[in-house]
């Protein structure tokens, strides 16, 4: 079981991937509504894993990876995207994310992706 810090500026976002996470056995221990406020809430909560939506108020999901891991050269972060902002993805797995899903969120892809980043 890993814990997990969520990171959407959408409450209904944020809720169904903590279902999808709490039925695959981890703790959600935070949530966060943008970048910011996840470096924050990393620095404290020191979750196992962060969620990081690539579109939100304030920094870029590809600022917000570069600051998680100045933080913590070990953070692992998975990204989260709709199919239009794939780019975006790529350029933050290139600068250190681990995994990436897509929104809607397919729950067994999220395992997945999860799984992998976890284990990397």
């Amino acid at each position: 079981m890993a814990t997990v810090l969520i990171t959407d500026d959408a409450l209904f976002m944020r809720s169904m991937l903590q279902d999808i996470l709490q039925a695959a056995g981890h703790r959600v221990i935070g949530e966060a509504e943008d970048g910011a406020q996840a470096v924050k809430l990393y620095g404290v909560l020191k979750p196992d894993l962060v969620t990081l939506d690539v579109v939100m108020p304030g920094k870029s999901g590809p600022e917000v990876v570069k600051d998680l891991l100045a933080l913590d050269p070990r953070a692992r972060i998975v990204m989260v995207s709709s199919i239009s902002q794939i780019e975006v993805v790529e350029e933050a797995l290139k600068l250190g994310a681990k995994a990436y899903v897509i929104k809607p969120f397919d729950p067994d892809r999220v395992k997945e992706a999860v799984a992998k980043a976890l284990v990397l």
